[in-house]
C-alpha cells in the first residue's frame, strides 16, 4: 500500500501490472453483526467510522455496482459550512472539521482544496439574507466575509457585473469552502474500512430485507441471504425503492441533478462561485475542466441522466454570470439521483422496525456531509443514540411537524429543494 515516486516510475514501464488491490474482494459471509446497504460516500465512511471509532468489524458494506459508481462517483464536488439554520449548521460545521483533517486521518489525498466558495448577491434582500447567514455562521465558530460590489471584483473580476437582469451587488465569501476529489473520497474511506476489516461486497444487491416478529434479521441479495443483527439503509437516491423493502414509505422523492464539464482550460476559476439568482455554481477543477450545474429537473427519475430543458436554463445562467464561459467546449453532462426531503434537510434515525436504521433525504447536501454524516450514523447504530451534531434529523418530524428544517426558507414540500 506504499506509494512513491519509483513505483510511479517503474509501473509506467511495466504495463501498470505491479499495483496491489486497494481493497479486498471478498466473498460474502453468511452473517455479519451489521449490515451497510449501500457502498457510497455515507456507507462507506459509516463503515469506517463504525471499525475506528467504535471498534466494530464484523461489518459488510453491500453495493450493487462498484465501489463509487453512485452519487460519490457523479457530483460537483463542493465542499462548504454555510448553512443558516441550527440543526443544520452544527453538523456541516462538524463536517468541514472532519474535512480539514480527513487526508491527514485516512492516509490519503482526497485533493481537498479550501480555494473559498462566494455566493453572490443581486438584490437588497439577498444582502440582508446573506448577512443574517453570515452571522449565523460565524456564531457557529465558521468564517464568513460580507463582500461589497468591489470586493468581489478583486476576487472575481471575469463576471458580467452589469448585466441587466441581475447585476452583482456583492457576495458572501466563505474561505475554509472549497472542493474535493469525490471518487479518491470514496477510495480513501474504502481503503481504511477494508484495512480495518470491514467487508466490501460489490455486485451484489440487495432484494430484500428479512424481518421477524418487528426486528430485522437479514437481507436476501444477488449473491444470496445475509443474516444481520442490524441493517443499515444508506442507498441515496435509492432510499425509497430500498425501505419499500421493509414495508416502510420514506418522506422522500428521487429527483435528477445535472452537472457539466467543458474541456480543460487554463487556470481562470480561483474560487467556487454561486449564482443567487439562478442556482447556478461552477468552479474550475485540478484538470483544468469548468465543473458547473444548476436546479433540479422538476419531475420524479431513477435515470441518471437529465433534460434539455434544463440543461438550456443551466446554460443561459452561466452565460448570464460569466459571458466568456460561451467559448468553451462542454465535453459531458450527467445525472446524479437526490433524494429530496420534504423541508431540505437529511434524516438520520432508527425506524419502527428494531435493529434497522435509516440515512437519506441528503438534498444538494450529500457530498459535503460523507465525514460528518458517516461519523454520526455510526455513533446510532453503535449505541443505539443520535449524535449530538444530527439529534434534529429525526425520521417522525415529517409525521408530527416538529423540528421542520426549512433550510431555504420555500416551504416543505419536495419539488422546492
Amino acid at each position: 500500500m506504499r506509494y512513491n515516486a519509483w513505483q510511479i516510475f517503474k509501473e509506467a514501464f511495466t504495463g501498470q501490472t505491479g499495483w496491489k488491490p486497494v481493497w479486498r474482494d471478498p466473498e460474502p459471509k453468511k452473517e455479519y453483526d451489521i449490515v451497510l446497504i449501500g457502498g457510497g460516500g455515507h456507507g462507506l465512511s459509516t463503515a469506517y467510522y463504525l471499525a475506528k471509532n467504535h471498534g466494530l468489524t464484523n461489518i459488510a458494506v453491500l453495493e450493487k455496482g462498484y465501489i463509487g459508481s453512485g452519487n460519490i462517483g457523479r457530483n460537483t464536488t463542493i465542499v462548504r459550512a454555510n448553512y443558516f439554520l441550527p440543526g443544520n449548521s452544527e453538523f456541516y460545521s462538524h463536517s468541514l472539521k472532519l474535512w480539514e483533517g480527513l487526508e491527514s486521518d485516512l492516509n490519503y489525498n482526497v485533493m481537498h482544496s479550501q480555494r473559498g466558495l462566494i455566493n453572490l448577491f443581486h438584490s437588497d434582500g439577498q444582502r440582508d439574507a446573506f448577512v443574517r447567514r453570515g452571522n449565523a455562521m460565524i456564531n457557529q465558530g465558521d468564517d464568513a466575509v460580507l463582500l461589497d460590489r468591489d470586493g468581489v471584483r478583486q476576487h472575481l473580476p471575469y463576471i458580467d457585473f452589469d448585466n441587466v437582469r441581475f447585476p452583482v451587488y456583492g457576495g458572501l465569501l466563505h474561505p475554509r469552502g472549497g472542493t474535493a476529489r469525490h471518487d479518491a473520497v470514496a477510495w480513501g474511506y474504502a481503503r481504511g474500512a477494508d484495512q480495518r476489516g470491514v467487508d466490501l461486497i460489490q455486485n451484489c444487491e440487495v432484494t430484500g430485507i428479512d424481518i421477524s416478529n418487528g426486528k430485522v434479521t437479514g437481507v436476501q441479495t444477488s449473491r444470496g441471504p445475509i443474516r444481520a443483527k442490524k441493517v443499515a439503509m444508506v442507498a441515496a437516491g435509492r432510499s425509497g425503492q430500498v425501505a419499500a423493502m421493509a414495508g416502510m414509505r420514506l418522506p422522500i422523492e428521487s429527483h435528477v441533478l445535472q452537472a457539466f464539464v467543458t474541456e480543460g482550460l487554463k487556470p481562470v476559476i480561483d474560487h467556487v462561485v454561486s449564482f443567487g439568482m439562478g442556482h447556478f455554481y461552477i468552479s474550475q477543477s485540478d484538470k483544468g475542466g469548468l465543473v458547473f450545474g444548476g436546479d433540479l429537473d422538476f419531475y420524479s427519475s431513477y435515470a441518471q441522466r437529465g433534460n434539455l430543458p434544463m440543461k438550456e436554463h443551466v446554460m443561459e445562467a452561466a452565460m448570464t454570470l460569466m459571458p466568456m464561459i460561451g467559448k468553451a467546449k462542454v465535453l459531458r453532462s450527467w445525472g446524479g439521483i437526490m433524494d429530496m426531503s420534504p423541508d431540505g434537510s437529511p434524516i438520520i434515525d432508527r425506524t419502527h422496525v428494531d435493529g434497522l436504521f435509516v440515512n437519506c433525504g441528503w438534498n444538494y447536501g450529500g457530498f459535503k456531509a460523507v465525514p460528518a454524516s458517516g461519523w454520526a450514523y455510526a455513533h446510532l447504530i453503535a449505541t443505539g443514540k443520535p449524535h449530538d451534531t444530527a439529534a434534529r434529523y429525526r425520521l417522525d418530524r415529517f409525521t408530527t411537524g416538529r423540528g421542520i428544517m426549512d433550510e431555504e426558507g420555500t416551504g416543505s414540500q419536495h419539488n422546492l429543494h
